[in-house]
């Protein structure tokens, strides 16, 4: 079984995300894609890992997603990617550095995601935020993330059986 749960920044979808895998009754490994570039983001990192059951493996897998999800895949695991959306900012960011996007990279790593999904054997829950509710950004680097994001969210969902928005708190079956 698969799963997108999908909301905006605070809307309660990574709390929903650990329900569904305690509830699950599997062995719960915790994909997390952030990266502590700064002291804010580690103290978020340090939140969300004190939210988390002490038992529950980290995996922490800011490219690659793929690769680690192949790696860990077992039917009596639930597989939990906190967030897709930092994931394609990891994908990307390094890219505009070097003066442009290494399409061939970004691409690699997207198909390679969409690729593994239908294959997995354990329950996955992907987290992804939904960013193209807002208005149009004024850069042309912003409108390619927006861009990029709403695609993958797309994809992504196509492949699960089961999409969940969440707004305030609130889940919303979208697919199941």
């Amino acid at each position: 079984m698969r799963e997108l749960i999908i909301g905006g920044a605070r809307s309660g979808k990574s709390t929903l995300a650990l329900q569904r895998a305690h509830d699950s009754n599997r062995e719960v490994l915790y994909f997390a894609t952030a990266t502590a570039g700064d002291a804010e983001m580690q103290a978020r990192i340090e939140r969300h890992r004190a939210e988390r059951p002490v038992e529950w493996q980290t995996i922490e897998c800011p490219l690659r997603l793929a690769d680690a999800l192949l790696q860990w895949d077992a039917a009596h695991r639930c597989l939990v990617v906190d967030c897709l959306t930092l994931w394609l900012s990891n994908g990307l960011w390094p890219m505009q550095a070097n003066g442009g996007l290494d399409e061939t990279a970004w691409q690699d790593e997207r198909t390679a995601l969409l690729a593994c999904l239908p294959k997995m054997r354990a329950q996955v829950i992907l987290v992804s935020n939904e960013v193209g509710m807002s208005i149009v950004p004024d850069n042309a680097v912003a409108r390619r993330f927006r861009d990029e994001q709403g695609w993958l969210n797309q994809h992504v969902a196509a492949l699960c059986e089961r999409v969940t928005l969440v707004a305030a708190g609130l889940p919303l079956t979208l697919k199941s």
